[in-house]
């Protein structure tokens, strides 16, 4: 790795507990280096305890307000630095403001999410103009996946293959197992369940998820589907669950600080996501259970041998992957998927990319 005299920045739009927020986090601590957030998230927030780090949050109202105050608190950032950004129209604006010269320091953007496979209309436009106006001036974008890398050469001629970089998500295998042997009263662990996590958005399939245990539910009487997350869906969600008369068996239950012990105790853990950049929740799974279900929902999940993969939108594809994992029965001390994870370390991840900058 770079030596960098800490002259690091790492900015996203929210402290929120999402994967790019998590990245970042994991990121800033391995180069004990500063966080600014746009806008402070009123829940579901990154456990941010006991770090070291200088942690600035621009607003306590809102992102746009966020974006306004941004533009001031980059003066002290203006040159020598290296600012890492994630999220597509915060790279945007941090390259725009490199663009026409009031940045001048060396800018970092990683892709949160496949945007031109996600969305579509107007919402992809909006997407598209924002590359336009501030990714010329980029240095270097991280992509997840080879997938998602594609995707952004083949709508952004002007990108160039050496400007544009693949590199896998990290994953903090040592603290995750760590966090797992933490003590949770819940009455859950009583019995048997199985385990997914999430934002309660659309995007992330969990009304798939519940109808496929729906069709398990007959053959497992005494099992039961936890749902870790808040969200917009969560409404919607619940009144599934009521109608196929799951109220008793299907417990959404919000957003929880330390998901790993849940992830570890869990029959099954799975990823039911119609279109990720790349599901870190599964890293996370994979650390702590040896049987883990995922839909095919980014590049990159087929090449893990050891989790089942289905479609994504296949009901019947997930709850026979689900069954036949339960009858599998694995014993959950011998983790098989650990195995695939060990060079995920954030070290390798940040000291990959800061020696990929271009000279």
């Amino acid at each position: 790795m770079k030596t960098l005299n800490n002259k690091i920045l790492y900015i996203s739009l929210t402290n929120g507990a999402g994967g790019a927020e998590q990245i970042l986090l994991m990121a800033a601590k391995v180069t004990n280096s500063s966080l600014l957030f746009l806008s402070r998230a009123s829940s579901s927030a990154l456990n941010i305890n006991g770090t070291h780090q200088k942690i600035t949050f621009l607003s306590n109202k809102s992102i746009l307000w966020g974006f306004i105050l941004l533009f001031k608190e980059l003066g002290q950032y203006r040159k020598g630095y290296i600012i890492i950004s994630s999220h597509s129209y915060l790279n945007a604006f941090l390259g725009f403001l490199k663009r026409i010269g009031y940045l001048e320091s060396t800018l970092i953007a990683r892709e949160s999410t496949s945007v031109f496979l996600r969305f579509s209309g107007l919402k992809r436009l909006s997407y598209k103009l924002a590359y336009y106006l501030g990714y010329p001036s980029i240095n270097l974008s991280i992509c997840q996946t080879l997938e998602m890398k594609e995707q952004l050469l083949f709508n952004l001629p002007f990108l160039t293959d050496k400007s544009v970089i693949v590199q896998e998500n990290p994953v903090d295998v040592h603290s995750i197992l760590k966090k797992a042997e933490v003590a949770v009263a819940d009455d859950i662990f009583e019995g048997k369940y199985i385990c997914s996590a999430g934002r309660l958005i659309a995007i992330k399939g969990f009304d798939l998820l519940i109808k496929s245990f729906s069709e398990l539910s007959g053959k497992y009487p005494d099992l039961k589907l936890l749902i870790l997350g808040e969200g917009e869906e969560k409404e919607r969600l619940q009144k599934l669950i009521n109608d196929l008369d799951l109220k008793q068996k299907v417990i959404l239950k919000g957003f929880v600080d330390n998901p790993f012990p849940y992830f570890k105790r869990a029959e099954v853990c799975v990823v039911s996501s119609i279109r990720e950049g790349f599901p870190n929740v599964l890293l996370q799974m994979m650390a702590l259970n040896s049987s883990v279900v995922s839909s095919l929902c980014a590049g990159g999940i087929e090449a893990f041998d050891s989790v089942r993969k289905v479609k994504v939108n296949d009901i019947n594809g997930l709850t026979n992957a689900i069954a036949l994992e339960l009858e599998l029965n694995r014993h959950k001390n011998n983790n098989q998927n650990l195995a695939a994870l060990y060079h995920r370390t954030p070290e390798n991840f940040i000291g990959s990319i800061l020696d990929s900058i271009p000279a």
